[in-house]
């Protein structure tokens, strides 16, 4: 597909891929409640639209949540009403539907008078044909997401016992999840067969455990970090202790490799690697893939920041901040006139003159999703007098949907997807660009490549959607 100036054609959308949802679960503190928040807040990069905390104090059930940030959604007040010792927090953005105070999450029901809630990071590929089968049998649905199956599922099988429900339940799920469920005084974390999600397993100085997203939300409330909860693992915590449950065949493990390339943050150790190392190794192979004579190396804040650290100390290419970001920009502002033409990027990021002059450049980029951020911040160098302006990315080029979580559910979101690498390269006017191999990338995260889902770049898909499926029908919480 393409526009009739002859460039790539792509919807326009943002030019990265957007978070995933966070999610932690706090059990056995008295002050749980308040411990998920900051769990939250250290996993907010997962999440920006909503967040929500659910509580228990074995007897009764406490909800909060809304649209917005974490310390916006959050009080003191707020947080004194949520008593109990056992607490599970989610910070969301939808990968599709609406997004809106409905969809937020925790979801919380009562079914014959037992609560049950549901925190959700991940997105089910088998949702319309279970939510259909569900509907004919008389289930109503409160909500868009593919999290509400989990609890209507949950709900039909309680009776037959905590530890059979989960097994039938899950059963009937296909796709990526890392989830914490919550019942009065029970909370069970569950992580699919392929592994897709992280999910890990802290405790506290007082043996109260934590379940998170990242270890870098164990980190802030000082939890000291077990294991991470394994694929295909239920994990079932009580006042008892700890029950693990492998209710499912063996699957091949399909690791989303984003998660080490953009999603987690980089002090945070994912699929049993440093997110920090794996993305500086991205840029020492880059070095090594991509031999480019420059005098100076910088990122565009923050994203490139760890791969262009390695690219500059592998090719002795000095680093410099040749971009400049204003960490004071909200998520909203006045917009300006038409006049100001590319006022939303240069509201974000603006170059350093004096040290751009004249002078030939490599940015180094986590990702090229859409193309078009990356197109006026490329012009944006040569406009203050960039010599050349050289481009090399951290992973291969993004060409396939992704159906597990992340945002760019069709191809024709893509700009690689129907265009060559050179074609990229002409539409964001650089004098050279390249990716990062697949090989490269694999051997970045010092895990064999049989542990990834890769599908985002070679269009191999661990697990296929169901004819019916539609990512515009339900809204996934990735």
């Amino acid at each position: 597909m393409r526009t009739q100036d002859n460039q790539p054609s792509v919807q326009q959308h943002p030019d990265k891929p957007k978070h995933e949802c966070g999610i932690c679960g706090i059990f056995g503190h008295q002050d749980a409640a308040k411990l998920a928040y900051f769990g939250l807040y250290a996993l907010q990069h997962r999440g920006q639209e909503s967040a929500g905390i659910v509580s228990s104090d074995g007897d009764k059930v406490a909800l909060h949540k809304d649209m917005g940030l974490v310390p916006e959604v959050f009080t003191e007040r707020i947080l004194q009403r949520l008593q109990g010792d056992m607490a599970v927090g989610h910070v969301r953005y939808s990968t599709t539907g609406e997004s809106n105070v409905i969809n937020t999450q925790p979801f919380l029901v009562h079914h014959k008078g037992l609560p049950l809630s549901v925190a959700h990071n991940g997105n089910l590929v088998n949702s319309i044909t279970l939510r259909e089968e569900l509907e004919a049998k008389g289930s109503i649905f409160q909500t868009s997401m593919d999290s509400e199956i989990v609890v209507h599922l949950m709900a039909q099988n309680l009776e037959l016992g905590l530890e059979e429900a989960i097994t039938k339940t899950f059963a009937r799920i296909k796709g990526a999840y890392s989830l914490l469920l919550m019942t009065k005084d029970t909370m069970i974390a569950v992580r699919d067969p392929h592994g897709f999600r992280p999910l890990c397993l802290g405790v506290l100085d007082n043996g109260a455990h934590v379940v998170a997203s990242e270890t870098c939300a164990l980190d802030l409330i000082e939890a000291e970090y077990i294991r991470e909860v394994e694929p295909g693992e239920a994990l079932i915590i009580t006042k008892d202790g700890l029950k693990t449950l492998f209710p499912w065949e063996p699957c091949k493990d399909s690791f989303c490799i984003f998660e080490h390339v953009y999603f987690a943050r980089p002090d945070s150790d994912v699929f049993g690697f440093n997110v920090y190392r794996a993305r500086k190794r991205m840029g020492e192979i880059l070095a090594r893939e991509a031999k480019i004579d420059a005098d100076f190396v910088m990122p565009f804040p923050d994203s490139g920041n760890y791969a262009a650290i390695g690219y500059s100390n592998a090719s002795g290419i000095p680093m410099e901040m040749g971009m400049i970001r204003n960490h004071y920009v909200g998520r909203t502002f006045i917009q300006p006139t038409q006049s100001m033409r590319d006022f939303s990027v240069r509201v974000k990021l603006n170059p350093v003159r004096c040290l751009l002059r004249g002078k030939r450049v490599i940015i180094v980029e986590d990702s090229i999703i859409r193309g078009t951020t990356g197109r006026s911040r490329v012009q944006s160098l040569r406009q203050v007098g960039a010599k050349e302006v050289h481009m090399v990315v951290s992973c291969p080029p993004t060409r396939h949907a992704c159906y597990y979580g992340i945002d760019f559910p069709s191809s024709d979101q893509l700009i690689a997807a129907d265009n060559s690498v050179e074609k990229v390269r002409e539409y964001l006017g650089l004098d050279s660009l390249t990716y990062l191999s697949v090989d490269g990338l694999v051997e970045a995260t010092g895990l064999d490549k049989e542990h990834f889902c890769l599908a985002c770049f070679t269009g191999d898909y661990p697990i296929l959607p169901d004819k019916n499926f539609n990512k515009e029908a339900l809204s996934g919480c990735c």
